[in-house]
């Protein structure tokens, strides 16, 4: 019969409990007062590296690469010091030393006290290197880039600072392609960055944006049409004609010149003379209120075609002493402007506003309205007549739509021998109410 035995050991005590605390301060009366803790309250060094869902590897920390170059990594203050101050190497070897001394708390004053190089000079450096940087692709010529390696390199590569990589490759190449000197190349980064804010301008269409040269021949183009000498406008065009570079450039140039050297008029100038005889105005919050006096006016709109101009009342006047406005015929909708000039002559005499929803409909430059944004065309129906001193807008049925309204100068309807199917002349045009401006700067502005 076998027999078990049973070794039992003495439990060990808990600590008590004013001994469980991490640290205290040793006193004579306190044994416990020492440093004490549970074991099971010590951290414990793990033996193996953290584990990592499966099918991800464990990758420790690594510190980012140095930004400088193999060469310079060993060197200390006092020679990277050394260095800059005798210019050794290329620009761009040592350009980035600059920042490394940052770094180490040298300020822009320090460096250039020891070094000679000025914070304007320290400042191109760094940003002209960042820009080499963006063109070291394997699709970017080498000959090119050995090009910006002499002195003169970062004050050219530093102008190109405003474009995005794709731009600054093709700019570079232009560059050293037309030898320009930092100006020239300032004048090129600026005229690439506006051709995309130009999108909808007359002309704009047949200069390519993947072309330096037709970005920069765009820029003296649009300068034709605003020095005021033609002797000066030929010049422009004829300087654009040297710098473009296609085909669609160089015939939209050639147009431009033979009007010039004819004495034409650009439709440009016509669409300006245009409007010129037509006030555009911006509605803003309060107006009316704060109006001496007002002007009411039947509303019709564009879509609705011409039978509603022709329904809306023509006359209004004031009745009782309480100047209650009583028209020929009912109407549902009205609008109520203030006393200006040009709606004040037509108001209650013939006058309607005319409703579009998109302003860019009307004649003139696109780019004068740049985005979708309703009007209100006011229009005098009692010259219906197209005269042919004075171009004129007029308001007309829209020929291509079935049903609907557009606006059309008077020179045009001559021509399309429509003189007598006008539904009147336009007097003014009014623009909605709009919140004013907060003048910050969008990420394509931000320079």
């Amino acid at each position: 019969m076998a027999i078990l035995s049973l070794s039992l050991q003495k439990p060990t005590p808990p600590l008590p409990n004013h001994c469980r605390f991490r640290r205290r301060v040793a006193s004579p009366s306190n044994p416990c007062s020492q440093s004490l803790r549970p074991i099971s309250a010590i951290p414990r060094i793990p033996s193996t590296p953290p584990t990592k869902p499966p099918g991800e590897l464990y990758q420790p920390f690594r510190p980012p690469p140095s930004p400088l170059p193999p060469k310079y990594r060993s060197l200390g203050p006092a020679e990277i010091l050394e260095i800059l101050r005798n210019r050794l190497g290329l620009w761009h070897e040592y350009a980035p030393l600059i920042s490394s001394l940052s770094r180490d708390g040298f300020t822009p004053p320090s460096i250039e006290e020891i070094t000679g190089i000025t914070g304007v000079e320290q400042n191109r450096f760094a940003v002209a290197s960042q820009v080499r940087d963006s063109l070291l692709l394997p699709a970017f010529p080498t000959d090119i880039l050995a090009f910006f390696d002499a002195s003169s390199g970062a004050d050219l590569l530093y102008e190109l600072r405003l474009l995005n990589a794709a731009q600054r490759a093709a700019a570079a190449c232009h560059v050293v392609h037309h030898r320009l000197d930092p100006k020239a190349a300032q004048e090129l980064a600026r005229a690439i960055k506006d051709f995309s804010r130009r999108r909808g301008e007359e002309g704009w269409e047949c200069f390519s944006a993947a072309s330096p040269g037709d970005c920069l021949a765009y820029s003296d183009f649009r300068l034709s049409r605003e020095v005021i000498t033609d002797g000066d406008r030929v010049a422009a065009l004829e300087k654009a004609m040297e710098e473009a570079e296609s085909d669609g450039a160089r015939r939209r140039i050639t147009e431009e010149l033979e009007k010039r050297r004819n004495g034409e008029p650009t439709e440009e100038e016509m669409e300006k003379a245009a409007s010129a005889s037509v006030p555009v105005v911006r509605l803003r919050y309060g107006e009316v209120a704060e109006a001496s006096s007002v002007v009411l006016l039947p509303v019709c709109r564009a879509e609705e075609g011409e039978e509603e101009v022709v329904a809306a009342p023509a006359f209004c006047k004031l009745e009782g002493a309480m100047g209650v406005v009583k028209a020929e015929r009912r109407w549902g909708r009205w609008v109520v402007l203030p006393g200006w000039g040009p709606a004040a002559e037509v108001g209650g005499k013939g006058g309607v506003a005319v409703e579009f929803l998109d302003g860019r409909v009307l004649p003139w430059r696109k780019n004068r309205w740049e985005k979708e944004e309703a009007v209100l065309v006011v229009v005098d129906r009692k010259r219906n007549e197209v005269e042919e001193e004075v171009d004129e807008l007029y308001l007309v049925r829209d020929w291509e739509k079935e049903n609907g309204l557009t606006v059309e100068r008077g020179k045009k309807l001559l021509e399309m021998g429509r003189k007598t199917e006008a539904l009147g002349a336009v007097v003014l045009v009014v623009r909605p109410p709009k919140e004013e401006e907060d003048g910050q700067l969008n990420d394509d502005d931000w320079e």
